[in-house]
């Protein structure tokens, strides 16, 4: 069963008059972004990006300042029109969408939070949260149950009669969040949500961000400039640099595997031991001469999932002589993970 809910297709932004003239210039002499704008005082926005985001998927894009990350993820909802290219939802065609039918998607199935929540100062918390409802005509009645039953989520309870200027940072990103999700929508586009809080506020609201999901299961695009908070967040990672996106994969592949010598210099200082796992550094049980049945000892040896990352495989061989047995969940033999294997995945050489 196909479950992509996004796809993205050969999308292209160039801004300035000779947009058209300058992406057939690419096209045809492999122009790269300052030589667009030298010879057509144009900018590359995005360049050639492709990817799908699949059912309750949350999907990192990162990127330093000026990578292209925040343009990308504004055609999803076309408040961006491509310069060439096709954003699909559910398989529709958003650029064929006439203007009540994207007001529609817009409105019910597709939440936006961003970075500056721009909260209406004269609206109480619970008003701001209906907002989204009162467009769509909702009863009072609807509106403010909805609101309320939002606000439990995000856990602003007590504070729905509150202004938005009594609020702290953290609890008015609460409250964008509540705004995004009290239509209900399918998707989120969450465009660096947290990054202007202080650090101890902004893991709470991770925390909280993937408590959430892990319970709504909503579809989201996560855009962010911390390498930290996209392996924390994604479930896979897209890496952007100028225009393009130079790498996909989950956080541990990426890790572990980066594409180019961009990639691993964000990656360098990243620690392993939560990222990498036993599957990646085992070796098969056939090393050991045993090509039917488990090596003689195997039985008494540690024990772990092929899930189970460096920081728990660790723990499993301090005092340990013996290999760790890396086992199905029906207990079958499925790699061997040795002292020196380990030692390699925590060097960076898995």
């Amino acid at each position: 069963m196909n479950d992509k809910v996004i796809e993205v297709r050969e999308v292209w932004k160039i801004f300035g008059d000779r947009a058209a003239e300058a992406l057939a210039a690419i096209r045809r002499d492999g122009l790269d972004k300052a030589e667009v704008l030298e010879r057509f005082e144009a900018v590359v926005g995005v360049r050639n990006v492709s990817f799908d985001v699949h059912a309750g998927e949350i999907f990192c894009i990162m990127g330093l300042s000026g990578s292209g990350k925040s343009t990308l993820v504004r055609h999803v909802n076309r408040l961006i029109e491509p310069t060439q290219g096709q954003i699909l939802i559910n398989g529709e065609d958003v650029g064929a969408l006439a203007p009540e039918e994207l007001r529609a998607l817009r409105a019910g199935r597709i939440g936006m939070v961003f970075q500056n929540m721009a909260l209406l100062p004269h609206r109480t918390v619970r008003d701001n949260i209906a907002f989204a409802l009162e467009l769509r005509d909702a009863d009072t009645f609807t509106r403010h149950q909805t609101a309320d039953r939002v606000i439990e989520t995000v856990s602003l309870q007590g504070y729905g009669d509150r202004m938005p200027r009594e609020l702290s940072g953290g609890m008015q990103q609460r409250v964008g969040l509540a705004r995004a999700l009290a239509a209900d929508p399918e998707i989120l586009l969450m465009d660096e949500p947290f990054s202007a809080l202080d650090p101890l506020i902004r893991r709470g609201l991770q925390d909280e961000f993937l408590a959430l999901s892990r319970t709504m299961r909503k579809t989201t695009i996560f855009i962010t400039h911390d390498l930290d908070e996209a392996i924390r967040m994604g479930s896979r990672i897209a890496i952007m640099k100028d225009g393009e996106v130079v790498q996909i994969g989950t956080p541990e592949h990426i890790v572990t595997h980066p594409a180019d010598d961009y990639v691993a210099d964000f990656v360098k200082g990243i620690s392993r031991l939560k990222l990498v796992f036993a599957h990646t550094i085992m070796e098969p049980p056939e090393k050991y001469g045993q090509e039917h049945g488990d090596p003689p000892d195997a039985e008494h040896w540690p024990r772990a999932g092929p899930e189970a990352d460096l920081d728990s495989l660790v723990n499993l061989a301090v005092g340990e002589d013996r290999p760790i047995a890396v086992r199905s969940d029906g207990g079958r033999l499925v790699g061997i993970v040795t002292k020196d294997a380990l030692l390699r995945g925590i060097q960076g050489e898995a």
